[in-house]
């Protein structure tokens, strides 16, 4: 185990040496929803409501976390032209977004470390649908992260965090702008349940066809680096999201659970070592309560119960995404502390 001898935060890279969980963040689109903020693009919210996005760092700091995320999920330019907004404009929330979260580790006065969110393009890339005409062009997706990225690294992140993946390719595209950076990276995507024909076993896919075993593939592989193998550029690898409508065997915390389970037989069976895995699925399925609001489905109680099984699954960053609030993360907080002390 990695020790702090004079109470100064370690180098990220140092804290993932030790045996204690990083409990992460949650949701922040929703609770940007649950205080009446509904923008186009939620990155808008670090200029026009940067109060709201303060406070909501500020409450996942005072339920227990590690680590908080930045709001630039959606930053990238071709994130805010979908939106309608200034592309130019990018940049500039990024680095607002950075100065919020410092903000509200800065009145904690806790030791929290700040990921820098690197989200999906908003669509196919040309990788994946094989030409310009439906997909989004492959420089354009690579500029876009490159923007994203390196404003981040430059403001001040402690490490990168490329979620809700949907594209192992775009990952990969993502992972070799983020190595520029000497930043520690974690990758995670996204997945459904699937059913192979012929076995019958059931495999996590995302949407563009991506199996755990197919990430570790193209990064290996070097398709998008010059044929560098980019996984030893990567520190963590993971799952997040998810978003089965039919299936809750599948979604939310078990989610979560097989998910981590099917990523690490897959890390086995390529003898892939020395990689952290992380885990943060949303509160369960998303429905519409009687006044026409998104609940979710999954109590921070009900969540919480699964944090043993999915530290045992081999999760070693631990959070929420859409739908997971506070509480929620107060309650996974509970879970980690009572699991360590059996």
């Amino acid at each position: 185990m990695s020790e702090n001898p004079i109470g100064k935060k370690l180098p990220f890279q140092e804290r993932l040496k030790s045996n204690t969980p990083i409990l992460y963040d949650g949701g922040f689109g929703s609770q940007l929803f649950s205080r009446g903020i509904e923008l186009a693009n939620s990155a808008l919210a670090n200029e026009l409501h940067p109060t709201a996005v303060v406070d909501i760092h500020s409450d996942y700091i005072n339920a227990g976390v590690d680590a908080i995320g930045t709001n630039t999920f959606v930053a990238s330019p071709l994130h805010l032209e979908m939106a309608g907004q200034d592309t130019s404009d990018a940049r500039r929330l990024v680095r607002s977004a950075v100065q919020h979260a410092k903000a509200a580790v800065e009145q904690s006065d806790r030791d929290i470390y700040i990921a820098g969110s690197v989200g999906p393009s908003p669509g196919a890339i040309e990788a994946d649908s094989g030409d310009t005409t439906f997909g989004i062009p492959n420089a354009d997706a690579r500029e876009a992260h490159k923007l994203v990225i390196h404003t981040l690294a430059e403001a001040g992140v402690d490490f990168l965090c490329l979620e809700t993946m949907f594209s192992a390719k775009e990952a990969a595209m993502a992972v070799e702008v983020a190595r520029q950076t000497g930043l520690p990276i974690a990758v995670n995507l996204t997945y459904k349940w699937t059913k192979e024909r012929r076995s019958g076993n059931i495999v996590y896919r995302t949407d563009w066809g991506n199996s755990p075993a197919d990430l570790l593939d193209i990064l290996t592989h070097g398709e998008f680096s010059d044929g560098d193998s980019l996984l030893d550029a990567v520190s963590i690898l993971g799952v997040n999201c998810g978003a089965e409508s039919r299936r809750d065997e599948h979604t939310g915390m078990p989610y979560a659970i097989t998910g981590t389970e099917q990523l690490q037989a897959a890390m086995t069976d390529r003898e892939v070592q020395d990689k952290r895995m992380m885990a943060y699925p949303n509160a369960g399925m998303p429905k519409l309560d009687e006044n026409h609001q998104t609940v979710y489905t999954q109590t921070p109680e009900q969540m919480a119960s699964h944090v043993p099984a999915l530290l045992e699954a081999g999760a070693y960053l631990v959070g929420g995404c859409c739908g997971t609030t506070p509480i929620h993360i107060k309650a996974f907080r509970e879970a980690i502390s009572s699991y360590l002390s059996t």
